[in-house]
């Protein structure tokens, strides 16, 4: 005898085996032998072609089918839609790093989780997800990196000028205010200036570098 798992796993792999059927937003869950089908498709015939690919499974003793048949010009409420949605807009909005952040939504509800760098960058998905329609509300869990002292961003570049086999750490000085870093001190070549300004711009929280590195 099959368990709920495996009677769920063969189910959904029926669905995505039957042509009829657009399986990507069809659920499936599995208890005892009845299947509950459950999501959106966009036609009834679809709908009917998931309950019957459902109930040739073998093992499958009933069908609870709630699959709602969407069309185009309906709204895009239901959860997966949502999320999708709010990913789209997070892509196109500058201001949010979209590739650090993560969206679920439940029943309409959006959790954003991840890590930025800035609080605006928070703000931001936040606004950007509430804008979405079928939101019904935003437990924002995003966290925002502690900002480094100047001391360790000072840090940081030094050590990364003194990595470098391409420089002489030796006759470069950093210092930095907020979120500028200053470089001061001599190399030998165009090159050398270049990886320092590198290693400034690569420090985290720096905005400006002013390069009044002189050329020995």
């Amino acid at each position: 005898m099959k368990t709920d798992s495996e009677l769920q796993r063969d189910v959904l792999d029926e669905l995505e085996f039957e042509p009829q059927v657009d399986h990507a937003h069809i659920g499936v869950t599995a208890k005892s032998g009845v299947i509950t089908l459950t999501g959106f498709v966009p036609n009834y015939m679809q709908k009917i072609a998931a309950e019957h690919a459902a109930a040739r499974v073998k093992g499958v003793r009933a069908i609870a089918e709630e699959i709602e048949v969407r069309l185009a010009n309906d709204p895009k409420t239901s959860d997966p839609e949502i999320a999708e949605r709010i990913v789209q807009v997070f892509r196109w909005d500058v201001s949010v790093p979209d590739d650090r952040i993560q969206v679920r939504v439940e029943h309409g509800w959006v959790t954003l989780s991840g890590e930025v760098d800035w609080n605006y960058q928070k703000k931001a998905a936040q606004a950007a997800a509430g804008k979405i329609t079928g939101v019904k509300g935003i437990n924002n869990r995003i966290e925002v990196r502690a900002e480094p002292s100047p001391s360790d961003v000072r840090e940081r570049i030094m050590a990364a000028i003194k990595r470098s086999s391409a420089i002489d750490a030796s006759g470069i000085d950093v210092t930095v205010s907020g979120h500028t870093v200053k470089l001061s001190g001599e190399v030998h070549g165009w090159n050398e200036r270049r990886v320092a300004e590198q290693a400034a711009w690569a420090a985290p929280g720096v905005t400006k570098v002013e390069d009044d590195i002189v050329f020995a």
